[in-house]
């Protein structure tokens, strides 16, 4: 069922007439063969970049979209709809030309953008390593000055596109404490980078996640980004904007369960009535309905207010953590209206219920979200 979008002008409407079109014809029809398969959807992200998908929440300047948050977003939760780990790739890739875009050089931008936004380089983001997740202030890689830039030497974990990005919002040690940390935009291939075999994930399993190993490799000066010990700064920027990817992302995946139940519970009969009728049920599938629309409105509450330039960082959590929390119940609950079949790979919502699962825990857990949004409140 197609959502019912207050969308702010008639170019984001036919932006998301295009983005469903696209999503049913290139999506829909390969998610369950690869996510079976474990199979990366190769030329898919090209097609992506092509219809200028890749890069909408950017200036048409740097090839971009020039679309507001609250679109960019809409287009994210309308590919999760339709496949999760393609959404949370778009949404990664977004996230890792932030930093060129807002704290790079005009040279840097002029540079690399135009191919980032295009699709023509995909990113990852890469700031987790194997002892510093939530606390990114621990983290150990180091980028040590040599003549003509840095040798980048440590291990990266949990990179989404890890091994098959072009390139990479890369952070790394140049000094000591929270003030050390520097952003580098790394390319995807260099002499002393491999990868890690891809993790054996409970979902999402078409796009790899993979640990990063740095064995000297040598970055020119021109891929820093930012000042020198700016990295945090960039990095919590970054995720402030990628948790609302991620928000939306959890919303259509809540919605393709929501969809899935009910045209379920409208097929199905029990005790001489379709189960819809029952008024457990119907209930039920109206808790769902109220906990997709609930997270939807979160979310684009607060991509309004970054498109209005207020500050949006609590909201940010506060989305991130309704819409993930909204999406592990409403999958969850999608699995029980089905019942048995629910249980079994003859219907997605079980594919959806272990999707949903890891949106609680990357781009800060949503214990994280909680101290976040608590610190709000001190004085």
């Amino acid at each position: 069922m197609a959502v019912d979008r207050l969308l702010p002008t008639q170019e984001a409407e036919d932006l998301i007439a295009l983005t469903r079109d696209i999503a049913d014809k290139e999506l829909a029809t390969r998610v369950e063969e690869h996510e079976r398969a474990e199979s990366y959807p190769e030329g898919l992200f090209a097609t992506l970049g092509q219809a200028g998908l890749l890069g909408l929440a950017y200036p048409e300047e740097y090839g971009g979209g020039e679309q507001p948050y609250e679109v960019y977003l809409q287009v994210v939760e309308e590919l999760a709809a339709r496949w999760a780990a393609v959404a949370v790739a778009t949404s990664v890739h977004t996230l890792a030309c932030f930093p060129v875009f807002t704290f790079g050089t005009e040279e840097q931008k002029q540079k690399w953008l135009p191919r980032m936004l295009a699709g023509e380089l995909v990113g990852g983001y890469s700031l987790s390593e194997p002892q510093a997740g939530s606390d990114a202030a621990a983290l150990t890689c180091k980028a040590e000055r040599t003549d003509g830039g840095f040798r980048i030497t440590g291990t990266k974990a949990w990179i989404t596109h890890g091994g098959i990005a072009d390139f990479y919002a890369l952070f790394a040690r140049t000094g000591e404490g929270p003030r050390g940390i520097s952003c580098f935009l790394a390319p995807g291939q260099a002499e002393g980078l491999s990868f890690g075999r891809p993790e054996e994930k409970m979902g999402l399993h078409a796009v790899p996640t993979t640990t990063a190993n740095w064995d000297g490799a040598l970055l020119g000066a021109e891929r820093l980004i930012g000042a020198e010990g700016q990295g945090l700064p960039i990095a919590f920027a970054a995720l402030d904007s990628g948790r609302l990817g991620i928000a939306a992302c959890a919303t259509g995946l809540a919605q393709a369960a929501l969809d899935t139940a009910v045209d379920y519970a409208n097929e199905r009969t029990t005790f001489g009535k379709r189960i819809v009728d029952h008024q457990g049920l119907g209930f039920l599938l109206a808790d769902m309905a109220a906990a997709v629309d609930s997270a939807r409105a979160t979310y684009l509450d607060a991509a309004r207010r970054r498109d209005l330039g207020r500050p949006y960082g609590r909201q940010a959590s506060v989305a991130k953590l309704v819409c993930t929390d909204a999406a592990m119940k409403v999958t969850t609950d999608a699995v029980q209206v089905l019942g048995g079949y629910g249980y079994t790979r003859d219907f997605p919502v079980e594919r959806y219920m272990r999707e949903a699962k890891i949106m609680q825990i990357f781009e800060g857990t949503n214990q994280i979200q909680r101290l976040v949004i608590s610190r709000q409140f001190a004085r």
